[in-house]
This record gives structure tokens, sequence and C-alpha cells, in this order.
């Protein structure tokens, strides 16, 4: 719904808007039916299998990676309070620091 509302409001020509719509509401089916199609020759222990999902695994993890680096934590490392206080500055960094190597250790347990 989040990016059906930003199609929307965007200040594309129809033709853009349309295409935009096509392709959002396509995806997913076109998902499902790719893997009922491959549900016939997949085999799960495969070598071939073991890298396709650890390398969409990997996708996946930079994806959300950048989302929170990038997107959420610039804007808060940019504002006016942060930029201020080189303190407040290097207790930021370490927090992020900590809550990754936090993230990591569990994930070794997921």
């Amino acid at each position: 719904m989040g990016l059906g509302g930003c199609i929307l409001q965007a200040e594309y020509g129809i033709k853009m808007r349309a295409g935009l719509v096509f392709f959002f509401s396509t995806t997913t089916p076109f998902g499902i039916a790719l893997g009922l199609a491959l549900t016939k020759v997949y085999r799960e222990n495969s070598p071939t299998a073991l890298v396709v999902v650890g390398l969409l695994n990997a996708a996946s993890a930079e994806l959300l990676h950048y989302m929170a680096l990038v997107e959420l934590l610039a804007a808060d490392f940019m504002g006016p309070r942060l930029q201020g206080s080189v303190r407040l500055q290097l207790l930021s960094f370490a927090a992020v620091l900590l809550g990754t190597g936090g993230m990591s250790v569990m994930s070794k347990w997921a």
C-alpha cells in the first residue's frame, strides 16, 4: 500500500505511472508462478541450491543494511543536534557499532 501511494503521489506522466503500477501489481503473481514452476526441479540440499540461497540471503541483508544505514540513520546523524556535539557523535557511532556487533553475534545462532 505504501509503494502504491508513493506511485500515485509521484510527479510522473500517465505512461510512467501505468508502467509502475503494472510492474507493482504483477511482481507477486509472477514470483508465485515461478516458485511453483521451480518446485518440480528444486532439490533443497544440492550445491547449486545452497549457493543460490546464500547469494539471495546476502543480497537481502545488503538491502536491509543500506536502508538502515543510509536511509534511516543518515537523517539522524546529519541533524543539527548531532552535528553540534562531537561527544554525542562519538556516542552515537559507538551505539551503532555496538548494535551491529550484537546483531552479528546473535546471527550466529539464528
